[in-house]
């Protein structure tokens, strides 16, 4: 708007600024604990889901860190047989083949009996107890039945710990899903809570941001963050005890290599976390100059800006993609080094483990599993890695969501604020001082009343302060000082829904939203029918067009529908006005997008339509307001001139110049 300070005006009314919009500072998360603290705490409603998902997650890693345990056996099982089987075979091969052994005769036994002790030098130290006590009266069989029964007890463990997974990863995204869903709801509200100076500061795309990446971002992590957290601690823990139940010095060694990965995690998280920062911060400025753009299109075009445009979306491209590849860098790191830390451990505990086998103190069986537990202790360490970038984006993320909704609010209305249901029309001002900024007034000690039904006309050069005036009667802004009453009433005393309510408004800018003709005509009057929708088109010289249309009054519309042109979304507007029938009107420029045949059809209705009718209307073609009760000349933030036109035009004033010049213009 032309009241506001110029280098905001761009972020209001979506025109080119072609030096750019001044990049947002990238920075580390300002408070990384508290962001994290107030994330957890969007979690308290679902404590019993958390406790379902975690008792599952529990259940399914248990599985998994008993499995290795369990082939271990089966392979123990297999090398058992295989053993004494060749050892009875080795056996029988020696004795002559008319001895018949006692029943219960065993390898120990028989080796007394012939002064063979050291026959057994040969066998593996693990399996010397069973060689030693196997009975050679009988050739030992397979253990089919228990390899059987192992293999269907591993079967039915990982049938299991999938459904547990499963189960935990739906119940991990309702969680994180309800999270979302809050979060969007949130930033709904707080953005109908949140002041027009806001956005007068802010690029819509960084608002934009934040609800659509940002929370996406939040729901995508927060659901990884969840089941590999809680599985990582489960399975970090686990694995750890059963391989001190195997042998404490593997583990032993296998831990040495704890602190190498943890410290390169911690460097790593380090280094990566103020990367992450910028990419979101990046996306929101970005976001915000391609929505400036495209909607400022035209302008873009008409003043050849393509070039400048393209230059400065470069600028902000390059430092998303600097961002983003140092932060895809650093995280990038953390698998092929942990690979490479948990190889380390992995090599030096299959040595030791195959040393302590040929000193018979692990069985076969038992470094198959250790060798297992040592992989699986890797992955829950890699996954600690993982979990750290995606905790750095979330929380990058979630930050930025906090801190919209943290941002200061509309002051609340009073709780005991007047309703006026009858609207007589009187407005007055008071004394009335207002700067957008503190320290530059625009309004200064401005003070008018404006009787009941009274059309008023407030004019004056670009900023005069014309359009703020309408701003603080529609309580987009409250006044610095002063007051502004209507019937007597001060509008800072009512509900701001309730003061907005008293007036119907046609701006110079048209806005539709995406639906139909229908739809968009009774967006101030939901519950008019299709006859009162008729009438006020009908009233607007809009209908004519409208019947032309393949649907009428059902065809879709977009806000930058080519099918309809400037001057016609004009007139639905002023439509949308009249079937909205509120007490008082506020005129912008309302006539300034149709032609000149239009605009008398316009005036025509117009006239109809504010009689009887307290009625603002701003203008700057002069000779549209020639028949207003009350002229407001504004310059400078205040009344310089007030009067009907021809009383104006004799004073020979201020307003007589604009009149003049104008009219020499046209002439």
């Amino acid at each position: 708007m032309t009241d506001k300070p110029k280098n905001e005006s761009h972020k209001r009314n979506g025109s080119v600024n072609h030096g750019g919009p001044v990049m947002m500072t990238a920075e580390k998360p300002k408070h990384f604990k508290k962001s994290l603290g107030k994330l957890l705490g969007l979690l308290k409603p679902n404590l019993g889901a958390i406790a379902v998902m975690v008792a599952l997650t529990i259940t399914a890693t248990v599985f998994d860190i008993v499995s290795p345990k369990i082939l271990g056996n089966m392979t123990n099982q297999i090398v058992d047989d295989y053993i004494s089987a060749k050892v009875y075979d080795a056996v029988h091969e020696k004795l002559p083949k008319d001895v018949k052994l006692p029943k219960g005769t065993t390898v120990k036994e028989l080796a007394q009996q012939m002064g063979d002790t050291g026959k057994f030098s040969e066998v593996p130290e693990a399996q010397k107890e069973l060689v030693e006590n196997l009975d050679l009266s009988e050739k030992p069989r397979f253990h089919y039945e228990v390899l059987g029964q192992i293999a269907l007890l591993l079967v039915a463990l990982y049938l299991v710990s999938a459904l547990a997974y499963y189960v935990s990863g739906w119940v991990g995204t309702s969680i994180t899903q309800n999270i979302v869903y809050k979060m969007r709801k949130d930033l709904s509200a707080k953005i109908n809570r949140m002041p027009i100076s806001y956005f007068d500061r802010h690029q819509y795309g960084d608002v934009l941001s934040r609800v659509t990446n940002d929370v996406d971002t939040v729901g995508q992590s927060l659901n990884q963050v969840f089941g590999q957290a809680i599985s990582a601690v489960i399975m970090l823990f686990g694995i750890l005890v059963m391989m001190l139940t195997i042998s404490w010095q593997l583990t032993i060694i296998a831990l040495l290599v704890l602190p190498l990965s943890f410290g390169f995690v911690g460097f790593i998280t380090k280094k990566s976390q103020k990367h992450f920062k910028n990419v979101q911060n990046r996306i929101g400025t970005l976001n915000g100059h391609i929505e400036e753009n495209y909607a400022g299109q035209t302008i873009v075009k008409a003043f050849s800006g393509e070039a400048e445009a393209e230059k400065h979306f470069d600028a902000v491209n390059s430092k998303l993609y600097e961002s983003t590849w140092k932060s895809q860098f650093m995280s990038g790191l953390m698998m092929p080094v942990m690979h490479f830390i948990s190889n380390l451990g992995y090599v030096a505990t299959a040595v030791a483990g195959g040393w302590l086998a040929l000193n018979g103190r692990l069985s076969i069986g038992d470094i198959q599993a250790f060798i297992q537990y040592v992989s699986q202790f890797n992955q829950p360490i890699v996954q600690v890695g993982q979990i750290t970038n995606l905790l750095q984006s979330t929380v990058a993320a979630a930050e930025r969501v906090f801190e919209f909704l943290e941002e200061t609010e509309e002051v609340p209305d009073r709780q005991d604020a007047t309703k006026l249901s009858i609207v007589k029309g009187e407005v007055e001002f008071k004394n009335v001082h207002f700067g957008y900024e503190p320290g530059q007034p625009i309004i200064k000690n401005f003070s008018a009343r404006i009787k009941p039904g009274h059309k008023v006309a407030i004019v004056g050069p670009t900023g005069a302060g014309k359009t703020t005036i309408v701003n603080l009667l529609m309580r987009f802004y409250d006044p610095d000082s002063g007051e502004i009453t209507i019937d007597g009433i001060n509008t800072r005393d009512m509900e701001r829904s309730d003061v907005r309510d008293k007036f119907g408004m046609v701006l110079q800018d048209t806005w539709l939203f995406s639906g139909t003709i229908k739809e968009n005509l009774t967006y101030g009057d939901l519950k008019a029918s299709r006859n009162d929708v008729k009438k006020a088109a009908e009233a607007a010289h809009v209908d004519h067009f409208v019947q032309a249309l393949p649907k009428s009054y059902d065809t879709r519309i977009e806000e930058d529908s080519e099918n309809i042109s400037v001057g016609e979304k004009q007139l639905l507007t002023i439509a949308r006005a009249m079937l909205a029938d509120a007490p008082m009107l506020i005129l912008d420029e309302a006539t300034s997008s149709v032609d000149t045949r239009t605009e008398v059809l316009i005036q025509n209705a117009m006239e109809k339509l504010t009689k009887g009718r307290t009625s603002f209307v701003i203008a700057h073609r002069l000779s549209t307001i020639k028949n207003a009760d009350l002229i407001l000349v504004m310059n400078n933030g205040g009344i310089v001139e007030q009067g009907s036109h021809q009383e104006l035009l004799a004073a020979d004033g201020f307003y007589a110049g604009l009149y003049k010049a104008q009219f020499v213009t046209k002439t």
